[in-house]
């Protein structure tokens, strides 16, 4: 007998945030190590997706140059701002 249907898998409280934000605003999305900064690209596959995302340390230097595109868990995501 097959099973239909998709199993329920919880989905994390911060998936919420991403709601009011457009594709392609400006964000800022904070982890423990840090904080990116680039373009909304959408959730996907349990990832926040930003497009010419930088990648600041918690006191505000960059770390690394611009990446085309970044993914960045979900579960991982301390804050999201714009």
């Amino acid at each position: 007998m097959a099973l239909f249907g998709v199993p329920f898998a919880p989905v994390p409280f911060i998936v919420g945030l991403f709601d009011t934000y457009p594709i392609g605003a400006a964000l800022r999305i904070g982890m423990d190590s840090g904080f990116w900064t680039g373009n909304f690209g959408g959730l996907q596959d349990g990832n926040a997706v930003l497009t010419n995302a930088l990648l600041f340390s918690n006191v505000g230097t960059p770390i690394d140059g611009i990446r085309p595109v970044v993914r960045i868990p979900i579960r991982a995501i301390t804050f999201v701002s714009q």
